[in-house]
């Protein structure tokens, strides 16, 4: 049948409408829409995927987390997941081969290192102890990693902050402060310190007449890890879920978390008080005259001796306990953290 005027006019309304809907849909971007900013636990699970192609996270000067890769097809995998990519040579195959070298030849009290992943390199500190025969042993070592250490030398003593969050004293002598207050799971609460405190002694107390009983140690990890438990068994102290602020205020803390590398941070120190700083390196090996402690949050907020145990934390999360460090409060210095959720972990309590 032969089409009439009309029919041909409502076959091209079709065709322009189908037209239009065709373009509506195939009209439409075609790229994906921006992925959300990456957080950093989100671009430390990433790191881990990606395994030797990678090198480290750290927030950039915007706080947008930044993923070392070495290739550009990791880098594209790093951009699609919101993070920023930054090509670097090496990866973490060549940066683990260089820690390892360090532990076997360069673990010397007065050492620490680390990884930076800004600078792309294992990085070896010493201190004003570590001179003559020792320092020739740490450059040795360093040399033979081609390259992947570097080498840097820190003012003063390292060493745990121990002089015997707020003060607590042991039944043996010696002051601390107190990281978190925890509790388990059928509600008995704790307080969690540095293991380099709890280990010695098993009774803790409030002042240094040693007249009010707090409760026993139920746990202590000293050198290796730095984490020590004691239980609250005097009923008649408070025991908050806050870090004392020495202001007359007090900081709530609602959950536990995991350092970043440039992650802005406080600790709360019975000697000194609140100080902040950043966070400059994750999983750090130092070596104290007592021993190695590993997988330590490095940081440039101060401390001084009884300031261990004290509580490291960014708002309302808790981080970690001071271990140790060098310098003081007056003219700045390193300190470094025991990770509180290892502690958490092991003994099976949480923040509240």
């Amino acid at each position: 049948m032969r089409p009439t005027r009309s029919s041909l006019r409502r076959a091209a309304a079709i065709a322009v409408a189908g037209t239009l809907v065709t373009g509506s849909l195939l009209g439409a971007p075609a790229q994906a829409a921006p992925a959300s900013p990456a957080s950093p636990d989100a671009a430390a699970a990433l790191a881990a995927q990606l395994g030797d192609r990678a090198a480290g996270t750290y927030a950039d000067a915007s706080g947008k987390m930044v993923v070392a890769v070495t290739d550009a097809a990791a880098a594209r995998q790093v951009r699609a997941a919101g993070a920023t990519p930054k090509l670097v040579t090496r990866g973490a195959d060549e940066l683990k081969a260089a820690t390892a070298e360090l532990q076997r030849s360069a673990r010397i009290p007065g050492t620490a290192w680390w990884t930076d992943p800004v600078t792309n390199q294992v990085v070896i500190s010493v201190d004003s102890t570590v001179t003559g025969a020792k320092l020739d042993q740490v450059k040795a070592a360093v040399a033979r990693t081609n390259g992947a250490v570097r080498l840097i030398s820190e003012p003063g003593v390292l060493s745990t902050r121990i002089n015997g969050g707020q003060a607590i004293y042991a039944g043996g002598g010696g002051r601390c402060s107190l990281g978190f207050n925890v509790r388990n799971s059928a509600g008995t609460y704790y307080f969690l310190t540095a293991g380099h405190c709890t280990n010695i002694s098993a009774s803790w107390y409030t002042n240094s007449s040693l007249t009010t009983y707090i409760g026993p140690r139920v746990g202590t990890s000293f050198p290796g890890n730095d984490y020590g438990i004691v239980r609250y068994d005097n009923t008649g102290l408070s025991h908050p879920g806050t870090v004392y602020l020495y202001n007359g205020t007090s900081q709530d803390i609602t959950g536990a978390g995991n350092a970043y590398v440039g992650q802005s941070v406080k600790r709360s120190g019975s000697t000194t008080g609140v100080h902040s700083g950043s966070v400059t390196a994750t999983n750090a090996t130092v070596t104290y005259a007592e021993g190695s402690v590993y997988g330590l949050i490095k940081t440039t907020v101060c401390a001084e001796p009884g300031d261990s145990g004290g509580s490291l934390f960014a708002g309302s999360t808790a981080l970690g306990l001071t271990s140790g460090g060098s310098g003081n409060c007056s003219s700045g210095g390193t300190t470094y953290f025991q990770p509180v959720t290892e502690a958490l972990s092991v003994y099976g309590v949480s923040v509240y």
